[in-house]
C-alpha cells in the first residue's frame, strides 16, 4: 500500500459523542462514520490533522444540515461566533479525546516533522492537533498556551466570524469574496503564529482574510482540506489566483472529498466513481506544480463519496490517481510526501 497522509478529520467530534466507549470506538469501531483504527489501517492511513471544531448553536429558525443537503443555488446564512465560555470547555475536551487516543500506544501527538518520521517508524498513528476556528483562542497568551499543550496548526475561523476573522459562508455558485479581512487581532495571531510556527490554515476563510494572510506571513500558505474553484464554484474553493498565491509561496493544498465541494454542480447527490475528484487534482496539479498537492479528507466532518465512504477505501483513491496516469512517484507525493515536506517548511525538521 502506498501511506497516507490526511490533512483533516473531525473524528474527535464522534470520542467526545461516544462518552464511556470511546476507547472501543476508536479501537476497534462501531460500524458507523468515517474512522477507527481498525479501517485506518486497512486503509494505509498513516496520520494527519485531528481537528478541534466547535458546533454552532442550534438555530430554532432553520434547519441547517437539511439546508446543506438542498440542491443549489443556496446560500446559508452565517451563524454568530461561538462565545469563548461555550468553545473553550469544548476544545478542552475534545483535546483530552486526543490525548486519551494516544494512551492507547496507537497514536502518537506530534509537534514536528522528526516526531511524524519516529511515528510511522513505530506503527503508530501520526496525529497533529489542530484548531478549526479560533474561538477557544482568548489572546495571544492563551495561543502561547495551546502551543504548550501540542497546537501546531491553526485555521483562524470556521464558516463563521471570530474575533480574528470571517469565515465564507456555505453558498453555491459563489465567490469566496463575502466579507472583510482579518481584524486587528487576526493580523496579530497571524504574526504570532509565524513565531511559533503555527501553521496557518486557509480552508474556511474568506478571500479578504486570505490576502491578509498571504501579505503578513512568512510561512508557506497552506489549506488543509479545499477544492478548485474553476471546477466547483463554491464559496468554499480556492480560485486560480488564490491558487497562484499558494503555489508562489512554496505552500499546498489538500483536497476535500466533500462531495459537495467536488461536483461542478454543487450537487449533494451521492457521487460514484473518482473521476470528479481526479479533475480537482489535475487542476490543482496545473497551478500548484507536483509538491503544491496533497489530501485532505474531511472525514466524519462532510458527506463522503460512495467509493470513499470510509478510511478502508484510501487505496481505491490511490489506484485511481495510478490509473490516470500520476506515476507512482507523483501518487506517493500527493498521498503523503508533500504533507511531510510542507510541515518540514514550516515547523523546521
Amino acid at each position: 500500500m502506498i501511506p497516507v497522509f490526511d490533512g483533516h478529520n473531525d473524528f474527535l467530534q464522534r470520542m467526545i459523542e461516544a462518552g464511556p466507549a470511546r476507547d472501543r470506538l476508536w479501537l476497534d469501531g462501531d460500524g458507523t462514520g468515517c474512522l477507527d483504527l481498525p479501517r485506518i489501517r486497512a486503509g494505509g492511513f498513516i496520520g494527519g490533522f485531528f481537528a478541534i471544531w466547535i458546533p454552532s448553536a442550534p438555530d430554532p429558525a432553520a434547519d441547517t444540515h437539511a439546508l446543506m443537503k438542498q440542491n443549489p443555488p443556496f446560500a446559508l446564512p452565517l451563524p454568530p461566533e461561538v462565545p469563548l465560555a461555550d468553545a473553550l470547555p469544548h476544545a478542552l475536551a475534545l483535546t483530552g479525546q486526543l490525548m486519551a487516543m494516544e494512551r492507547t500506544g496507537t497514536l502518537s501527538i506530534c509537534k514536528s516533522a522528526a516526531e511524524i518520521r519516529a511515528a510511522m517508524a513505530a506503527d503508530r498513528i501520526a496525529a497533529i492537533l489542530h484548531i478549526e476556528g479560533a474561538e477557544p483562542i482568548a489572546d495571544l497568551d492563551a495561543l502561547h498556551l495551546w502551543h504548550a499543550m501540542g497546537l501546531r496548526s491553526l485555521g483562524p475561523v470556521w464558516s463563521r466570524p471570530t474575533r480574528y476573522g470571517h469565515g465564507v459562508p456555505f453558498a453555491f455558485p459563489s465567490s469566496p469574496d463575502t466579507g472583510p479581512g482579518l481584524t486587528d487581532a487576526g493580523k496579530a495571531l497571524v504574526r504570532e503564529c509565524n513565531r511559533l510556527r503555527i501553521i496557518l490554515d486557509l480552508s474556511h476563510l474568506n478571500e479578504k482574510g486570505f490576502d491578509d494572510v498571504a501579505r503578513l506571513s512568512d510561512a508557506p500558505l497552506v489549506a488543509s482540506h479545499s477544492c478548485a474553484h474553476a471546477v466547483s464554484p463554491s464559496s468554499r474553493n480556492l480560485t486560480d489566483r488564490q491558487l497562484r498565491a499558494i503555489a508562489d509561496s512554496a505552500g499546498l493544498v489538500g483536497l476535500n472529498y466533500a462531495i459537495g465541494f467536488l461536483h461542478p454542480q454543487g450537487s449533494r447527490a451521492p457521487m460514484h466513481g473518482f473521476e470528479i475528484m481526479l479533475r480537482h487534482l489535475d487542476h490543482l496539479l496545473g497551478i500548484l506544480g507536483e509538491d503544491g498537492v496533497a489530501l485532505g479528507s474531511d472525514f466524519d466532518g462532510a458527506e463522503m463519496p460512495a467509493d470513499l465512504a470510509d478510511a478502508s477505501a484510501l487505496q481505491a483513491l490511490i489506484q485511481a490517481m495510478l490509473d490516470h496516469g500520476y506515476g507512482r512517484e507523483l501518487t506517493e507525493k500527493i498521498a503523503f510526501r508533500n504533507w511531510l515536506g510542507v510541515l518540514e517548511r514550516s515547523w523546521g525538521g
